[in-house]
């Protein structure tokens, strides 16, 4: 079972949605202009359109068992902020440099690292996850151990 948000259910749906009415008919396209070529046993761009398309089907049936899996997280039923969990948007300072961060802590097919939306899977994550305001978390990275105290955390 895969937790998300609405907007990241919706996301994902639109995607689906996406690839199946625009991409699908598209590749299809292709693959009979490329039929219409002649002989299909030494056609390179038959064998890419096929090819293409095998890969966007995986990615649809790959992307819709995501959706059969999820489940959809109410926002309004987590109100607890006094610890840190999946939808939490925490303010963080990095011991080290007192530099200033903020994430808000997704499942893992709605991180966006440029929107400060991180997977709940990621190390820094998982060493935030039920700590408490004024908590310092040390997190093991691939450059070491970094230490970022809890400043706030809202939903």
């Amino acid at each position: 079972m895969a937790y998300m948000s609405q907007e990241g259910y919706d996301k994902l749906r639109a995607q689906i949605k996406q690839l199946e009415e625009v991409e699908r008919p598209a590749v299809i396209q292709q693959i009979a202009e490329a039929r219409e070529k002649g002989d299909l046993s030494e056609n390179a761009e038959y064998d890419a359109a096929k090819e293409a398309q095998g890969k966007l089907e995986t990615r649809i049936a790959e992307l819709k068992a995501q959706l059969a899996d999820a489940k959809i997280l109410d926002p309004s039923k987590l109100t607890k902020t006094d610890e840190v969990q999946i939808l939490s948007t925490v303010d963080l300072r990095n011991v080290a440099n007192d530099m200033k961060l903020r994430y808000t802590i997704v499942s893992e097919g709605e991180a966006n690292l440029r929107e400060n939306k991180i997977s709940i899977k990621t190390p820094i994550a998982q060493g935030l996850l039920g700590k408490k305001v004024g908590d310092v978390a040390e997190i093991t990275i691939p450059r070491g151990i970094i230490k970022l105290e809890i400043t706030k955390i809202s939903m």
